[in-house]
């Protein structure tokens, strides 16, 4: 069965991948032991689930299949499906009867987080969680430090209106440290961004 991503480009299971990028892995340090920052904060959510702190989930990516084969008549099998674009954000959730919205993303930029990384559709749908009364943030994550921050969604809403006015298509570095939350690695759990939203 193929999956393919919205530009076409196929979609390659993790257990695919080559060796190089396993061993590589492997050999991480214990800082970031070769996690993504989905894995970090899914571990982080389950760590909040188990302990009955907080029940946060991630939206699973919807796929629109195009071709389903049937050999018989109570079997079918998917040949071939695309991964749809996303409508909202990555996770969501309750925590202390509060509904919680955030999206998590990853850039290799060391002075700045493009903003192309989000959608138009994502950040309305942000808006629409803080008018409802929502917790709703991003949490960012510099892939060459490993360092992670979370921003109020109020904040990337400013930045965003910056940039359709014809300012800077970016978020500064510093622009995130003096509005964000720095959220240092620990080991359970791993980001511990609930800590933050009881400060706020």
């Amino acid at each position: 069965m193929n999956f393919n991503y919205p530009n076409g480009k196929r979609y390659i299971p993790k257990e695919r991948e080559n060796e190089k990028t396993i061993k590589k892995k492997k050999n991480s340090s214990f800082s970031n032991r070769g996690m993504t920052l989905e894995e970090d904060l899914n571990e982080t959510n389950e760590y909040y689930r188990e302990r009955k702190i907080a029940v946060i989930h991630k939206k699973p990516t919807p796929v629109q299949i195009v071709q389903v084969d049937y050999p018989n008549r109570s079997a079918a099998v998917i040949k071939e499906a695309y991964f749809k674009l996303a409508s909202t954000t990555d996770y969501n959730g309750v925590y202390k009867g509060k509904y919680i919205d955030f999206e998590a993303k990853e850039t290799q930029n060391p002075t700045s987080f493009p903003l192309k990384n989000f959608h138009q559709h994502q950040v309305l749908h942000m808006e629409e969680v803080i008018n409802h009364g929502g917790i709703c943030f991003v949490i960012l994550r510099f892939t060459k430090y490993e360092q992670v921050y979370l921003l109020e969604a109020k904040h990337l809403l400013t930045f965003w209106e910056r940039m359709t006015n014809g300012g800077r298509k970016s978020i500064t570095k510093e622009e995130i440290e003096e509005k964000g939350y720095h959220l240092p690695l620990g080991f359970q759990p791993r980001i511990d961004y609930i800590k933050i939203i009881d400060r706020l």
